[in-house]
């Protein structure tokens, strides 16, 4: 198969031979008909035999056959996409000779594009086909692209424990493309309200987690301290740098969130709040 520069009839060249080889078989089959319906009018007057007119019809049927098979090999030199979506670089030059199993050209879909994804089997129960998700790609960090899960595996991988789950979303401004890395957010049950903490106030033990909670507490005096409890926390999820705590605490505790390792349970302590530990719920990495 040869390759030309044009992107219109990428094999218009070849084609060409092929169709001057194909002109001269239909000039053959049409005198071969005229042949067939000459001998044919005889043959009905039965001034030949039938073994003269069978073989006028097998050459006939031949050339035909010919003809048809020559078709054949014309449309094998015509690319054709199976689908419309957006070309990318070719990979063939002009003038070359390809042969069958060649890569010639990249074809893309990009309108809706699909996203897959892995997720832990522990959240099968909170996600479903149809369910809306929303994407971001750091190519675009300030725009959402929302989508809507398509399809979820039916198996889970023995190795991992994760579930593959693909995404449909649409992209007629064509910002998305294939291997991007992206990031997808699943929302799922209704809002909550936690208690949060930055994760350097958790004292994480085998026994339990602990933080230090700071009350008043007068002296013999009457003179008014503040004291580090142990206090036992059952802690939840964690986001970023914060950490959801379930039980053991009230909205407004005021807890030590650095330096537990200087602290006993009972010891009397004073607030400097000059450093803070970090408690953003959607840490960036930066470069200093």
């Amino acid at each position: 198969m040869f390759v030309t520069g044009s992107p219109a009839t990428i094999f218009d060249r070849t084609l060409h031979i092929y169709v001057s080889a194909t002109e001269q078989q239909i000039i053959s089959v049409d005198l071969a008909k005229s042949n067939f319906d000459r001998d044919k009018a005889q043959y009905d007057r039965m001034l030949i035999s039938r073994a003269q007119f069978d073989v006028t019809a097998a050459n006939l049927q031949a050339l035909q056959a010919q003809v048809v098979e020559q078709e054949a090999i014309i449309a094998k030199k015509t690319l054709r996409a199976p689908f419309a979506g957006h070309l990318g670089i070719r990979e063939v030059n002009a003038g070359q000779y390809i042969s069958p199993g060649t890569k010639v050209v990249t074809l893309q879909a990009l309108d809706p594009i699909y996203m897959d994804f892995f997720l832990p089997q522990q959240v099968l129960e909170r996600v479903r086909v149809g369910q809306e998700i929303n994407v971001t790609v750091d190519t675009y960090p300030n725009t959402t692209f929302p989508g809507k899960i398509s399809t979820i595996d039916p198996k889970v991988d023995a190795a991992t424990r994760n579930v593959a789950v693909r995404a449909t979303l649409p992209n007629r401004d064509r910002k998305l493309l294939p291997g991007m890395f992206a990031n997808a957010r699943i929302e799922t049950g209704a809002p909550e309200r936690y208690i949060t903490l930055p994760q350097t106030a958790i004292t994480f033990n085998p026994y339990g987690n602990m933080v230090y909670r700071v009350t008043e507490q007068a002296d013999d005096k009457g003179k008014q301290s503040l004291i580090a409890r142990q206090t036992v926390v059952t802690t939840g999820q964690t986001r970023g740098d914060q950490i959801a705590v379930l039980t053991g605490l009230n909205e407004g505790d005021l807890v030590v969130s650095a330096g537990q390792t200087k602290l006993q349970n009972g010891a009397t302590v004073t607030v400097n709040n000059a450093v803070q530990p970090s408690n953003d719920p959607n840490p960036q990495p930066r470069e200093r």
